[in-house]
């Protein structure tokens, strides 16, 4: 399988899970702006929506948007347990929090990368993503992770849109059990490694 990433964004997510699931995949770079890969293809031609992550699969098959990326690896090794059974209830609720993410916390951050949005309009996303954060918290009192006591892909992908709060001067220890909840999932080898890897490619 090839990863198509690039650093500082959502593809740090199917990237982590690749490597807690010690999965055999290349990582191939993309320059977001120019949309060329590192080995010169046009990215576009690959996923014509123009933005990581992208995963190619064996047969040539590409699957896009993180969710859909992160639950089809989680179901190659079932056994590991970074996704609950198809059509257990537990497996709904791991999509409740893929879709949470996905619509409040990732598209929700997201806009504050807009260097053209005036500040006061800046705030008001601010404002509302910190009531994202609020919820966020609450659901983490007495939790290890999102799912529980267990590591998801969930857990991933939050990791993954939280760390770009550093880009907008936003304190997560604000939010004490976000913050701490940060600092455990960055302890985790394949996050390290992972971290690490995009860091220097």
């Amino acid at each position: 399988m090839k990863l198509y990433y690039a650093p500082d964004t959502c593809s740090l997510s199917p990237h982590i899970v690749l490597r807690e699931l010690e999965l055999e995949f290349e990582l191939v770079k993309v320059n977001n702006r120019s949309k060329l890969t590192a080995d010169g293809r046009d990215f576009l031609t690959i996923n014509p929506k123009g933005y990581v992550a992208a995963l190619e699969l064996d047969d040539g098959k590409i699957l896009t948007e993180g969710p859909a990326i992160v639950q089809y690896l989680a179901d190659l090794k079932p056994e590991i347990g970074l996704a609950p059974r198809a059509g257990s209830w537990e497996r709904v609720r791991l999509q409740e929090w893929l879709n949470f993410i996905t619509s409040e916390i990732h598209a929700g951050s997201a806009l504050l990368f807009n260097p053209s949005l005036p500040e006061d309009v800046k705030s008001i996303y601010r404002e509302k993503l910190f009531r994202r954060f609020n919820y966020l918290q609450d659901q983490l009192n007495g939790k290890t992770y999102l799912m529980g006591s267990t590591f998801s892909v969930a857990d991933a992908y939050l990791f993954t849109v939280l760390g770009w709060c550093k880009f907008f001067s936003i304190d997560l220890n604000c939010w004490p059990l976000l913050s701490a909840y940060m600092a455990r999932i960055n302890t985790r080898p394949a996050v390290q490694s992972a971290l690490l890897t995009e860091a220097s490619g």
